[in-house]
């Protein structure tokens, strides 16, 4: 909907301004894409446009067709009406790599994809079997799998839904032959294994923060987001299995939002953060002998 008095934008530079004060008018919430709606509206012109992300500005400077102003004119209303972009275009882009998204998956938006370069403590060559719990699309599992190229990578999930995504990406990326999918509630139907690096995005969200989040956030999965009461009912479980799962020498890495306080109250010592671009620095690690000589000291 214009404001009066606004013109159509006839140039993809027209669309992204006028997307970003439309969405702004709608109270629209920006971070599944992208940090800003500026930004984010840039992705939803290019890619609405069939344009690759690092067009050059004049390609934002010709003429649209008709046909591709009334394309762009329907994206930008169903955004500003509170659907995520990333659903409306069925893609996410994660470590300069395209992934199919859609409403059964969460959109992938992960510190990992700083870590997974150099940020964890593992070198490439030694890192011969790993995990990513709660998967979703998948999204990890296909960037450790890219990143540590003698690993088998299994990708756990519990949904079904979820997993149908995920096997999409994993054909698209040719890495059937390196990341399994299994359809587990964590590691409940996931076959014995020690594993030199486990990582997890898991729900880590306190269920009133769920209640309330933006409605755009609102329309992914909530079994991918809500973490319980305090935020750490996924965790707790994660956490115990691991220090039986993690090969000698292994790690498992999770990023955890604004938990650090609960988990350094619940694990003193155990956990370590990693640092990241924006000083958030949400994401922990602990070793297989840190998280076993807490276990064994609790029972």
């Amino acid at each position: 909907m214009r404001a009066a008095g606004e013109k159509t934008p006839a140039t993809a530079a027209g669309w992204r301004a006028f997307a970003a004060r439309r969405w702004e008018r709608a109270g629209a919430a920006a971070g599944q894409v992208a940090a800003d709606l500026g930004d984010e509206a840039l992705f939803l012109v290019l890619r609405g446009l069939g344009l690759p992300l690092d067009s050059p500005p004049e390609v934002l400077r010709r003429k649209l067709s008709a046909a591709e102003n009334a394309r762009l004119a329907s994206l930008v209303e169903r955004r500003a009406e509170g659907a995520p972009s990333a659903y409306l275009l069925k893609e996410a882009w994660l470590g300069g790599l395209r992934f199919h998204v859609d409403e059964r998956v969460l959109i992938p938006r992960s510190y990992f994809t700083e870590l997974i370069p150099g940020g964890l403590p593992l070198e490439p060559a030694n890192v011969r079997r790993a995990a990513d719990v709660c998967a979703g699309s998948a999204c990890l599992a296909i960037l450790m799998a890219r990143h540590y190229r003698r690993a088998r990578v299994d990708a756990v999930e519990l949904s079904a839904d979820a997993l149908e995504v995920a096997r999409l990406n994993v054909r698209r990326h040719r890495l059937t032959g390196r990341v399994a999918l299994f359809r587990s509630d964590l590691f409940d139907a996931v076959p014995e294994a020690a594993y030199d690096l486990i990582v997890s995005n898991p729900p880590y969200e306190p269920s009133a923060v769920c209640d309330k989040l933006p409605r755009e956030f609102q329309r992914e999965p909530r079994m991918a987001l809500d973490g319980g009461r305090d935020g750490l009912a996924i965790i707790r479980r994660l956490v115990a299995q691991a220090a039986r799962r993690l090969a000698p020498e292994g790690v498992l890495a999770m990023e955890v939002g604004g938990l650090r306080n609960a988990m350094e109250r619940g694990w003193p010592g155990v956990f370590h953060w990693l640092p990241t671009a924006d000083g958030s620095d949400c994401v922990c690690l602990a070793t297989s002998g840190a998280l076993r000589r807490f276990h064994a000291a609790s029972k």
